[in-house]
């Protein structure tokens, strides 16, 4: 079953443009970054990923996107399909 999730990010000062450019090309096994688009608000970066499953997707956050220099903090929202 494929996971979808919305990370929330919070950038250093004057990082939002380089971290939403290094998320659109973000290459991180087993998750595909489907859209990053830097934003007005609490957060200056919100990013679609989509992944095999949960654990896959954990670890794309942890090892790829929180890896990004200008990273400082992420929210992830899992995405909750109906039942």
């Amino acid at each position: 079953m494929t996971v979808r999730a919305y990370i929330l990010i919070e950038c250093d000062v004057a990082t939002a443009g380089p971290v939403t450019s290094g998320l659109r090309h973000l290459a991180v096994a087993h998750a595909k970054v489907l859209t990053a688009d830097s934003t007005s608000g609490p957060f200056d970066v919100i990013v679609q990923l989509e992944s095999p499953d949960l654990d896959r997707l954990g670890n794309a956050v942890a090892g790829g996107i929180q890896m990004i220099s200008g990273v400082r903090r992420t929210v992830t929202c899992v995405v909750m399909e109906p039942a």
